[in-house]
């Protein structure tokens, strides 16, 4: 390897190298030594070192870690973040405090622990892994499904699946045939879920409300991620916009608004101009948050009063729960 060979390979590697790609790269351990001295080169892991003396960045961290234990990938956090996916701000601070996670092929057992770096064995490393890529990491499929199946909660882990489509990574279908070959925890959940992801639920809220208000309570279907051009306020524009939940027969909609910090003044405008234009429309609009869809069996009786003035013949059934209101009202 030439020394133009070596700046280009150090350019791809965040200025991260090892011991011996710099052998490989012409130089002996004296050299090699020198540049540790003379603190040129500052030593990360045993035989791996940075090209300055400064913090490490994300990029220069995994490089370390990936030079540290050679023919391993990105797993897990450290994965999905590499192909794109943009972490919610606590799964980002997790991955920055937390160890790196990275795989390997079945049956290679690294010599040495390092701190700050978690290992894995896969037996389908070579379906999963992609060696080639910068970084080094699994397919978005395979660490989506990983990530998901150790999340805390059922909201955690559909919201790193219906990331990974919303934004365009993957699909429903791919994630599934990954999930089918696997055997790990949750893997009924996760199935479920990616069944309502699948059918449009993009968010835990909005997969909350498909389960346990619509579903369980026996209200109609609704049409999911509905795309309209609507005017602005002005009427000057348009804009699309993409309704939650649509009950087309009924003339009903509902918004299911799932952020904490969904207030500010910009996005409430826009949440009542999006309500002035279904008005217009004809269209009755029930906009809900965590606390209404936390109480799902009153919010079915709701939701099932709505339709049922607007023509549904149907009414909300009781779901499993003992303590079900729908239950309470039908025997009243």
């Amino acid at each position: 390897m030439s020394g133009p060979d070596l700046q280009r390979l150090l350019r791809r590697q965040h200025g991260v190298l090892s011991r011996r790609q710099a052998l490989g790269a012409g130089a002996d351990q004296v050299h090699v030594a020198r540049m540790v001295r003379r603190g040129e080169w500052v030593v990360v892991h045993p035989g791996v070192y940075v090209t300055h003396n400064g913090p490490l960045t994300r990029a220069q961290r995994e490089w370390a870690a990936l030079l540290r234990y050679p023919g391993s990938v990105l797993a897990g956090a450290a994965a999905l973040a590499a192909h794109g996916v943009v972490a919610p701000s606590r799964g980002r601070q997790a991955r920055q405090s937390g160890p790196l996670e990275l795989a390997l092929p079945h049956g290679r057992h690294p010599r040495r622990s390092s701190p700050g770096i978690a290992t894995s064995q896969r037996r389908d490393f070579a379906e999963a892994a992609l060696p080639a890529a910068n970084p080094p990491r699994l397919r978005v499929e395979h660490a989506a499904v990983d990530v998901a199946s150790r999340a805390p909660s059922e909201d955690a882990a559909v919201a790193v699946l219906a990331d990974v489509v919303r934004d365009g990574h993957t699909t429903p279908a791919r994630l599934s045939a990954v999930l089918e070959r696997q055997r790990g925890p949750r893997r009924a959940l996760l199935r479920e879920v990616l069944a309502d992801v699948g059918s449009g639920a993009q968010s835990p809220l909005e997969r909350r409300y498909l389960r346990d208000v619509e579903r369980a309570h026996g209200l109609p279907t609704g049409q999911r991620q509905v795309r309209e051009q609507v005017a602005s306020w002005s009427g000057v524009e348009t804009s699309t916009l993409f309704r939650d939940v649509h009950y087309a027969l009924f003339s009903s909609l509902v918004e299911l608004d799932g952020g904490l910090g969904h207030s500010a003044a910009a996005d409430r405008w826009a949440d009542l101009d999006r309500d002035l234009a279904a008005a217009a429309d004809g269209l009755a609009t029930l906009r809900e948050g965590w606390r209404q869809v936390l109480d799902p069996c009153r919010l079915a009786l709701v939701v099932g009063r709505t339709l049922s003035l607007r023509g549904w013949h149907g009414r909300p059934t009781p779901c499993a729960r003992p303590d079900c209101r729908v239950r309470t009202e039908r025997a009243a």
